[in-house]
């Protein structure tokens, strides 16, 4: 029962990816401006639906896990063939439209909710499912909504639990499960007893039907609320198209006589629907290796699930595009989609060398095709280095160490620059350093002003930067002591460099940045030992601040609560930064997060940072930039 939850999952979600992406573009693919505003909202909110369908399916392998099971990522080719799920519920693809649209509010319905499936997803077959009385062969059995479904799955969790007690049910390793911590997918949670699996069937029951009072927010209700405004919509212009004519269920090769799909043979389609199938599988492979990991290894059960993350995410734009190609000759006036095809095996591969050398060689073979397909000037011309920069997070066991240069933070300071730009970088040569001054990084602590007012000259034209004008020791101090990494210095004979931290630290400063003091990688270069980085989404110099938090009122604690965590091993070494597309900072590496008074907040070697100053939950991603629609590809 629960393979066939998380299959069901598995294929719910893509179901609904499938329709948000075969939505259009905005005014670019023809759409009104107001048109392209309310069905920019349609693909966020249904893409939140398929976020949260990830959450059950990351808590049904949880369950499985918590008795000793295993999480189950394989599903048949759309359409879903008969008895895979009960006669009545018919999965395909299929895109935006009014029955769509009923497809999702019948699936998602609350028990005791009579309705009919949409005309379209009616399965072809009439059969009965059940277990005869007296076996010891496990198979599947009928339900008549999801959430039948999951009641049925906790009803032999209390059966279990009373034959064999919480001790013996619950025997799996806790660690093997995906927590809060590797995923902040919305409800996800650890599953230890009777009590936590209650919890988080309760919880996908919720997010879905609502139940028990139907909350607004849940993904019947939600669908319901589409539904009614895409009726408005046509209401006032019967020629509103707001998606592509995609295909139903779209294939790579040559379908099977009668299978109902629709093979893919336009050039370019047929070859980003081979990347989009690679990607997905991908992010399948990297979600199956981040369960189970050996003692000790919950670093790389964290990058695991950003690797997971970050491949959805390249998946994303790539599912978009190929929506707006034609399918091929054959089928004129139709468009191509994402077939979702899988691997016929997704278990996890064996921890070490071979499993790490695979996923680097993988990433690398992605990235050259999407490279051919994407060429430089090609809208999606960002996706190789996107599918590099994952490659490159992965640490081949007796690979040779990479070379990581030494920090810096201004590329070529007091370069020329092109006539019509102005220079952020300021520079002075002295006897013991040449001093170095980034404009575009300075939040104006006054730090060097202040400290050292006869090298740094405030408000004068003309030359500003006097580095001989204090001794050189204690100018290095007041370098060091600028947050933003606005200034830095290349030393001279015997000046030392500036030394690397010895333990690394974040500080959330009172209604303003992050104030960073690490050995920095920023989106793997590296990016010296200082920094302040925007957390209140409005910086125009992202991922930096640049005082925009002054200018929109943000509002935010520098003293958040202290959560439970143990001291760290090892607390320096490099810090990695990356921050994701329209989302949160993502750091990996020994971090101590603390307030401005030194008090400790976490220790941590993996954490997402908010970086669009709405989560409830500051300083920490709650996911709230999927629901306001925070933007930002730095």
């Amino acid at each position: 029962m629960l393979a066939e939850a998380a299959a069901i999952e598995h294929n719910v979600m893509c179901g609904y990816l499938y329709g948000a992406w075969s939505l259009k573009r905005g005014e670019r693919d023809g759409l009104t401006p107001d048109q392209a505003k309310i069905v920019t909202e349609w693909k966020r909110l249904i893409t939140q639906v398929a976020i949260e369908e990830m959450t059950h399916l990351t808590l049904v392998g949880n369950l499985a896990i918590s008795i000793g099971g295993a999480p189950h990522l394989s599903r048949p080719e759309f359409p879903i063939p008969s008895g895979e799920h009960p006669a009545a519920i018919d999965l395909e693809l299929a895109g935006f439209c009014h029955a769509l649209l009923d497809h999702a509010i019948f699936l998602e319905r609350p028990e005791g909710v009579e309705l009919a499936d949409a005309p379209g997803f009616v399965p072809p077959a009439e059969y009965t499912r059940a277990a005869p009385k007296g076996t010891i062969m496990p198979s599947s059995q009928d339900y008549s909504t999801i959430g039948h479904l999951y009641r049925g799955i906790f009803h032999g969790f209390e059966v279990l639990t009373r034959r064999y007690g919480e001790e013996n049910l619950f025997c799996g390793t806790i660690e093997d499960q995906i927590t809060p911590a590797d995923a902040p997918l919305p409800g996800l949670s650890v599953i230890k007893d009777l009590a936590s699996a209650r919890d988080a069937i309760e919880t996908i029951v919720e997010q879905g039907e609502g139940a028990p009072q139907h909350s607004e927010d849940s993904h019947y209700a939600r669908f319901l609320a589409v539904k009614a405004q895409l009726e408005e919509m046509v209401a006032k212009d019967p020629t509103f198209q707001p998606a592509w004519p995609v295909a139903r269920n779209p294939c790579a090769k040559a379908p099977i006589p009668g299978s109902n799909r629709i093979q893919i043979t336009d050039p370019e389609a047929a070859q980003v629907l081979d990347l989009g199938n690679s990607l997905y599988n991908l992010m399948l492979r990297c979600l199956a290796q981040a369960w189970g990991r050996a003692p000790g290894e919950a670093v790389t059960k964290q990058l695991m699930v950003t690797l997971a993350r970050e491949a959805m995410w390249a998946l994303v734009p790539v599912g978009e595009y190929l929506a707006s190609l034609p399918a091929g000759p054959e089928h004129p006036g139709l468009h191509a989609g994402l077939s979702f095809s899988t691997l016929q095996d997704v278990r996890s591969l064996p921890e070490g060398r071979g499993e790490m050398l695979f996923l680097s060689e993988r990433m690398e073979e992605i990235a050259k095709h999407a490279e051919r397909l994407f060429p430089e000037g090609h809208e999606l011309c960002k996706i190789p280095a996107a599918v590099r920069k994952m490659a490159r997070k992965i640490e081949v066991p007796g690979a040779e160490p990479k070379q990581v240069a030494a920090p810096i933070v201004n590329d070529k300071p007091g370069a020329p620059v092109p006539d019509g730009e102005d220079d952020p970088f300021g520079s002075a040569e002295g006897k013991d350093m040449t001093l170095h001054f980034n404009t575009k990084r300075c939040i104006h602590s006054r730090r060097c002003v202040l400290g050292a007012p006869d090298v740094f000259l405030a408000n004068v034209v003309g030359e500003w930067l006097f580095p001989d004008k204090m001794l050189t020791a204690d100018l290095r101090g007041i370098c060091h002591t600028c947050p933003s990494g606005a200034i830095t210095y290349d030393p001279k004979g015997d000046t030392p460099p500036e030394p690397a931290p010895l333990v690394n630290s974040l500080k959330p400063r009172e209604n303003g940045p992050y104030a960073v003091h690490a050995t920095i990688l920023m989106d793997g270069k590296p990016d010296g030992y200082r920094a302040t980085l925007c957390r209140c989404g409005a910086s125009k110099n992202k991922p930096y601040c640049d005082g925009s938090h002054n200018t929109i009122g943000f509002r935010a604690s520098g003293e958040p609560e202290t959560r439970p965590s143990d001291p760290l091993k090892v607390r320096n070494g490099e810090l990695r930064i990356d921050p994701e597309v329209n989302g949160p900072l993502q750091v990996t590496g020994n971090l101590e997060i603390c307030t401005g008074t030194g008090r400790n907040v976490d220790r941590v070697q993996s954490v997402r940072l908010c970086r669009c100053g709405g989560s409830k939950n500051k300083p920490f991603c709650d996911n709230t930039h999927l629901k306001i629609g925070f933007r930002s590809d730095q």
